[in-house]
């Protein structure tokens, strides 16, 4: 059963989630060769604030 945390920025709406959980879960269903039903995506949304890269903020 694939777990699929995501992590972005707040501010997408609900559709936009739902339409890339749906896309999320098409390509795992197809290359990890599992059900829909057992693909589970988590939205985890952090604020920009949070965000490092090489020790450096976004």
């Amino acid at each position: 059963m694939p777990l699929i945390p995501v992590s972005m920025y707040p501010g997408r709406t609900e559709k936009k989630k739902e339409e890339y959980a749906k896309a999320i879960t098409k390509s795992a269903v197809e290359i990890l060769k599992t059900k829909e039903s057992h693909v589970i995506v988590v939205f985890e949304e952090n604020p920009k604030e949070n965000w490092y890269m090489a020790g450096n903020p976004l």
